[in-house]
């Protein structure tokens, strides 16, 4: 079995966590998801740095799924900055048949959608703030940019149709 890999990307609070489950719902069994936060912070209880261990670990995971899955949807804020170069590889080890996804929603979106969470009581608009990113594209061929003006179900069909192409 060779895996088909999604990467879901972008700011806090724009709603990748909520689409790769809606994507391992809708694909079922053997959907592998890596959730850049929990390998992070509860694996591994990492600061999000150049060099963290989560960086190896979410790759390592990852290239397990493509010999064991059928689908693996690697999400997180994912830093081109921290995670760039690992992204690239496993994209490449991929045989470049990754589908890659930047969500690019303005920072009031976030904020909005940020306290619509369970987890709004964690933290808020400041480290909100603290940790905004914008226009932080991997510039890979296909990237494709998901826009505030995208429901998640139109977003959720997008990959769908794009996966099953």
């Amino acid at each position: 079995m060779t895996a088909k890999l999604i990467i879901l990307r972008g700011n806090a609070a724009s709603g990748k966590t909520t689409i790769a489950k809606a994507l391992q719902n809708h694909f079922g069994r053997d959907t592998l998801v890596v959730s850049q936060d929990v390998v992070r912070r509860d694996m591994l209880k990492a600061h999000d740095k150049v060099g963290n261990l989560s960086i190896d670990l979410i790759y390592q995971i990852a290239a397990f799924g493509k010999d064991n899955c059928a689908i693996v949807i690697v999400e997180g804020i994912l830093n081109e900055g921290r995670y760039g170069e690992m992204l690239r590889n496993l994209i490449a080890f991929y045989d470049e048949k990754a589908h890659t996804y930047y969500f690019d929603l303005p920072f009031e979106e976030t904020v909005k959608r940020h306290n619509t969470r369970a987890k709004k009581n964690e933290f808020g608009e400041d480290a909100l703030q603290a940790w905004w990113n914008p226009n932080d594209h991997l510039d890979v061929a296909g990237e494709m940019i998901v826009t505030e003006a995208q429901s998640q179900q139109e977003i959720v069909s997008l990959i769908i149709e794009h996966v099953n192409q």
